[in-house]
């Protein structure tokens, strides 16, 4: 996890529980991932540096130079060669993971660019930005193939499907959309939270969409069904970011309020045909939460089951 405090923690999920903390940025870290085969860790920070770090106790790390603004976004590639990174300066770079240096920049963004990622096989980034458009490049010609712009506010997080053939957008205008990159048509739109979406993530099947929205609560969409089937209220205040495990059991999120929940996923567990039906008519922006929002039923700040690692 990463935050304003500068630090990243590596927690260790398996108890007995304990966290590395890793100092090195300067300034607000704003963006932490793993590699896929999990052996580096690339952050971004309002330092305008992107770090590699080697996950152990030490927490060594390289940096890279070469945004001269803050950098909001890093993001690996599949087979863990490349990371990309966005930032304020308006530029996207693609950095070697293994010779630790700048490949090449791409730039037709004209406001800060918030979000990058690449897609699954490789071959494209989407990138989305403040200048209200959401760009496909081509990363072995290093132009921007497409463009998509349909935002009364600005999209803020964008990301692959897992099987790359669509992007999921979030935006500060509270809507989440699916683009088809191949028909460069508009899938779904859902408008489902009061306040604009930070950061949204992929079911590894592809079946299920989770958001994370200022307005304090998570979404579970399905998108097969078109359909809102859970919020999940945990976090006091604004929720940052969000995102699913490798395989799909769990997920973490975090928040203003300075607290990382992990979550168990139910999928295998529960009759959809049932929820769907409970939850067809709420669809639409809910008002207060309705009990079957929340799985399981207890309000997860007083589960006594729950545990928590604090590192002083």
């Amino acid at each position: 996890t990463c935050s304003v405090d500068r630090l990243l923690i590596l927690w260790k999920l398996r108890t007995p529980c304990s966290a590395y903390r890793f100092s090195g940025h300067a300034e607000a870290v704003t963006s932490v991932e793993f590699s896929p085969d999990g052996r580096v860790l690339a952050s971004a920070s309002q330092d305008h540096t992107v770090r590699l770090w080697i996950p152990c106790i030490h927490g060594e790390s390289s940096v890279l130079k070469g945004h001269t603004a803050s950098v909001r976004s890093v993001s690996f590639s599949h087979d863990g060669y490349s990371v990309v990174s966005a930032s304020n300066d308006k530029l996207i770079k693609i950095w070697s993971v293994c010779y630790q240096r700048l490949l090449f920049t791409l730039f037709q963004h004209t406001g800060w660019v918030c979000c990058a990622k690449f897609s699954p096989d490789g071959r494209i980034i989407a990138s989305c930005g403040e200048d209200k458009s959401i760009r496909i490049w081509d990363t072995r010609n290093k132009i921007c193939i497409n463009t998509f712009s349909d935002y009364e506010g600005f999209p803020t997080f964008v990301d692959f499907n897992p099987s790359g053939t669509c992007i999921a957008s979030a935006g500060s205008n509270n809507t989440v959309k699916l683009w088809d990159i191949r028909t460069n048509k508009l899938l779904q739109h859902f408008k489902v939270h009061r306040a604009g979406v930070n950061c949204i993530s992929f079911h590894p099947s592809g079946n299920y969409l989770i958001t994370a929205s200022s307005d304090g609560t998570l979404k579970i969409l399905d998108l097969l069904g078109e359909r809102l089937i859970y919020t999940l209220h945990g976090h006091k205040g604004p929720v940052l970011c969000v995102a699913f495990s490798k395989g799909g059991e769990n997920f973490a999120s975090g928040g203003v309020d300075a607290q990382v929940l992990l979550w168990k996923t139910n999928f295998d567990t529960l009759d959809y045909e049932e929820v769907l039906e409970h939850n067809f008519r709420r669809t639409h922006i809910d008002d207060p939460p309705h009990l079957l929002d929340v799985y399981p039923r207890s309000c997860h700040f007083h589960d006594e089951k729950l545990t928590s690692v604090e590192v002083s």
